[in-house]
């Protein structure tokens, strides 16, 4: 018989040093293709000109995109916003400094030439400058939060728990940034925030993680490390498969009907739960292990004197002189 049972048990830690070494691969092909392809940062980070325009009939983008080329343009994209008939054009910063309105007013020149019926919309620049803070600002945001979580899960847990939940969250910000550096999806503010998302998402799994751990290790007499760590992922499986499962519905969704605009930002945070839910079941809970968590670091800290009786229970009487 087991020594702990459980309404579902599958062993995940018999299988923890196969995902650590598919994680590793999946760290290494990142950070080869972040060194050799990097991202692709939009306007936000690099700079540049945002155009808005309105069409009365939705237009073909490669006919857009044509005309684009037909007016010297160059480095430009062109995407669908909202509607089919409402496009966004995004022209980077380039040395000649021409202001929004210069550089919008030869934009609507060059698709006026077979449709005049076009509307302006928006204008947006943003600087070089002003791009390469909002860069600084975003990496310092990841930071904050990643050092943030470290003392929270050391206040509120153990050490140890503290060390695997920030490598799980390392673990799965540089993956999703792999990827989006190997499909060359455009890497812009939304992106950040997804990725910000994603740590509180993953996060969240953890905790529950580690709070049916804690809660195992202190109640139960018998079991090693890695059963009771098996029997508190498998008990919490059920409600993590429930949360992913509507999460990504909801994200496949946005993905393939919110438009081309967001498909960078809805991309990050499906691969983020994909990821995310198998570092709080695989990595979380390894890497605990692997620090030599045991029941003597999760039991309750008693109090000294705590077994003493209390002399104020005590008769007068009955007290030593």
């Amino acid at each position: 018989m087991d020594i702990i049972k459980a309404n579902i048990n599958i062993n995940f830690m018999g299988q923890r040093k196969a995902a650590l070494a598919l994680s590793l691969v999946l760290i290494v092909l990142s950070i080869v293709s972040l060194s050799t392809r990097g991202l692709d940062f939009g306007l936000d980070f690099t700079g540049g000109t945002l155009i808005e325009i309105s069409y009365e009939a939705p237009p073909e983008l490669t006919t857009v995109r044509a005309q684009l080329d037909v007016g010297g343009f160059e480095d430009f994209t062109v995407q669908t916003f909202g509607s089919a008939r409402d496009i966004v054009v995004r022209i980077p910063a380039s040395e000649s400094e021409e202001s929004g309105a210069d550089l919008s007013t030869r934009v609507l020149e060059a698709l006026s030439v077979d449709n005049p019926g076009i509307d302006l919309r928006r204008v947006e620049f943003v600087g070089p400058q002003v791009g390469k803070e909002l860069a600084e600002q975003g990496g310092l945001a990841l930071l904050y939060a990643l050092f943030g979580i470290l003392l929270y899960v050391s206040f509120r847990f153990q050490w140890r728990f503290a060390v695997g939940a920030v490598a799980a969250l390392i673990h799965d910000v540089i993956i999703v940034l792999g990827f989006i550096s190997l499909f060359k999806m455009s890497f812009d503010l939304t992106v950040v925030a997804a990725i910000l998302a994603v740590i509180g998402y993953s996060l969240n799994d953890t905790i529950v993680v580690y709070d049916r751990l804690r809660e195992n290790f202190r109640v139960k007499r018998k079991g090693t490390a890695i059963e009771l760590t098996n029997l508190s992922v498998n008990q919490m499986l059920g409600r993590t498969l429930m949360t992913s499962l509507t999460t990504m519905a909801v994200l496949v969704a946005l993905f393939y009907f919110g438009g081309e605009i967001i498909h960078a930002f809805a991309y990050t945070l499906i691969m983020g739960v994909l990821i995310g839910t198998y570092s709080s079941i695989y990595i979380a809970g390894n890497a605990a292990i692997l620090l030599g968590i045991s029941k003597q670091d999760l039991m309750p800290v008693e109090k000294e004197g705590a077994d003493q009786p209390d002399m104020e229970m005590i008769p007068e009487r009955f007290r030593r002189q």
